[in-house]
């Protein structure tokens, strides 16, 4: 058995000959110690009426979550009930169209969620007292961009201005008239149109066609910002790409994906990486689409963007990025939009929606296909349509115990449901419910009410923010699901003018449904083929068919669906073969 050969960083840009990068790292996030699992896309929401572009959460002072979400014309505020969208949009009437190359773009300040796109004015939604957008006080201008620097409010992509920048009054983010207070603009000499501004705390960073600026707020001084330009000839090829992570801001310039931490010069991230194939690969007519979003919980940046064969209007590939690491892996899958967002916490009160009055169980038996169908007194009574829910939880069953849980359901007729993606096993005995009021729940052993001594309010009212994505049926949906199916390959090893003899592998990782091949060719101009693979057996060993070749690459790939933590490379069983 020869020595381990790592996975190593992903870079399809690099000759694959004898090099230690590899150009297969698919469907996986980079780790310290190799990689690990990316799961699959879970839908969370029902759908918006229309294709997403752009959402946003904000938090209320009280902790709870307001989500909200853009089409091309309309406003939506997400209902944490039901995981409806309620239309929001000032008025209840649409607004003139995104234009096609563009999103919405969303800040909160305080309570305001202030929403923009260039052919509406400024909108915003006091989250605490209202269900529906307004015009943004103060009258400022039509924009394409908003940011939040310290406590002013900055407007860039400016219809009436486009190379200017322009800020609120000082922690009065409705006072937009050029010299009341410190409220004020900016029209630069050159550089072109000022397209994106990217916020903090201290100071901002300026896009700029052919420019990047810092913007810094100069208390007590006339200026009242002072703006730096510190790279030129600088093209930003895709707006969105733009993302502030901390002191770093990252985004797609038209040499390759950069880095830019706090005002030092820009740093190439994506160098003999992966710029050269992201541009081989990526749909230059809808830069849109390339949309940058981060990971909270971890220190990664994802890119998804629309490849040449991809389907019109969604992304079908997103390209990760570890920061610490200085690692990259790609990612295959697809949907309309993609940012980090956090769930909304309901209160018990709030669950009691879902549960206000019971639907009785009356027998479970097995569908043609296997699935759990159930008997009820009713689907519909005068507090709760079970149709109406998402999902529902199916309680105090006795016998076929595997359908108590939260279960998605089909609706057969009045009386009888069947549990989305459940197996019937075991006969009904009897009991079994869907929903009841929370706080008039009885148990059985204690009879009448639990009366409890705490608030029902007194609990977390809002997850920390994960990545999510809406798919191409307009729904909203994290990153919870079964694993994806992982591929990865080794760089090529070159047997320095000997063949190499391989007939097993060993694949370093604690995933079990493992299946091994080897890519093989015998010169450099030749296309590797690969040996059929094969699944490793109960000692961690897949057997290879010998193969004997000057070049050889080690691919493994973990289905879908799979339990694993990590994968770090593999060991073959190989030798030298002699020269040939």
């Amino acid at each position: 058995m020869s020595d381990t050969i790592p996975f190593p960083d992903y870079a399809p840009d690099i000759t694959p000959l004898g090099q230690a990068d590899s150009q297969v790292i698919f469907n996986v996030v980079p780790k310290s110690d190799g990689y690990g699992p990316i799961l699959s896309m879970t839908q969370y929401t029902q759908s918006l009426p229309a294709p997403c572009r752009g959402y946003f959460y904000g938090r209320k002072p009280d902790g709870t979550v307001t989500i909200v979400a853009g089409t091309a014309t309309d406003l939506y505020i997400m209902n944490p009930i039901d995981l409806s969208w309620t239309l929001a949009s000032k008025g209840g009437r649409s607004y003139g169209a995104v234009p096609t190359d563009d999103n919405w773009v969303f800040v909160q300040y305080n309570d305001l969620i202030i929403a923009v796109q260039k052919n509406c004015p400024p909108q915003k939604l006091a989250q605490s007292t209202s269900n529906s957008f307004v015009d943004l006080g103060g009258n400022p201008p039509y924009a394409g961009w908003v940011a939040i620097i310290g406590f002013f409010v900055v407007l860039t992509a400016i219809q009436e201005a486009g190379q200017r920048v322009q800020w609120s009054d000082l922690d009065a983010p409705e006072q937009w008239s050029a010299g009341i207070g410190l409220s004020d603009f900016q029209d630069f000499p050159d550089g072109g149109s000022s397209l994106v501004v990217s916020g903090g705390d201290a100071y901002g960073t300026i896009f700029q066609e052919q420019s990047i600026r810092s913007m810094t707020y100069a208390a007590g001084s006339v200026a009242i910002f002072q703006f730096y330009r510190f790279s030129t000839q600088e093209v930003l090829f895709a707006k969105y790409s733009v993302i502030n992570v901390s002191n770093r801001v990252f985004y797609l310039s038209a040499a390759g994906f950069r880095e830019i931490v706090s005002t030092a010069d820009p740093v190439d991230i994506g160098k003999d990486k992966v710029n050269i194939t992201f541009f081989n690969d990526v749909d230059a007519a809808q830069l849109q689409l390339i949309i940058a979003a981060v990971a909270p919980t971890a220190t990664r940046v994802y890119w998804a963007y629309k490849t040449k064969k991809g389907a019109y209007g969604t992304f079908d590939r997103i390209l990760v990025y570890d920061y610490v690491l200085n690692k990259w892996a790609r990612v295959n899958i697809s949907g309309e939009y993609l940012a980090s967002l956090a769930k909304p916490g309901l209160t018990l009160e709030n669950m009691d929606a879902y549960t206000l009055e019971q639907l009785y169980v009356k027998d479970a038996k097995p569908s043609a296909t296997g699935s759990i169908i159930l008997t009820l007194d009713a689907v519909v009574k005068p507090s709760f349509n079970l149709a109406a829910q998402p999902f529902a939880t199916v309680q105090g069953i006795k016998g076929t115990t595997e359908a108590n849980g939260v279960w998605r359901f089909n609706i057969i007729d009045d009386t009888h449901v069947e549990e989305i993606g459940s197996s019937f096993v075991n006969a009904y005995i009897s009991g079994g419910a869907i929903g009841g009021s929370i706080e008039a729940m009885t148990y059985p052993d204690m009879g009448g009410t639990v009366n409890p001594t705490f608030s029902f309010d007194d609990i977390i009212k809002a997850a920390i923010a994960q990545l999510s994505a809406f798919d191409a049926t307009h729904a909203l949906n994290f990153f919870t699901g079964p694993a994806l199916e992982a591929t990865l390959e080794t760089g090529e090893g070159d047997g320095k003018g000997k063949m190499i003899f391989t007939t097993a592998m060993r694949p370093i990782t604690d995933a079990t449904q493992v299946y091994c091949s080897v890519g093989f060719r015998n010169s450099p101009q030749g296309i590797p083929v690969y040996t059929e693979e094969n699944l490793i057996d109960d000692m961690g060993m897949a057997p290879i068919d010998p193969i004997e070749s000057r070049y050889q690459r080690i691919r493994v790939r973990i289905e879908a669906g799979s339990s694993w933590t990590y994968v770090r490379g593999a060991q073959p069983e190989t030798e030298a073969a002699g020269d040939r």
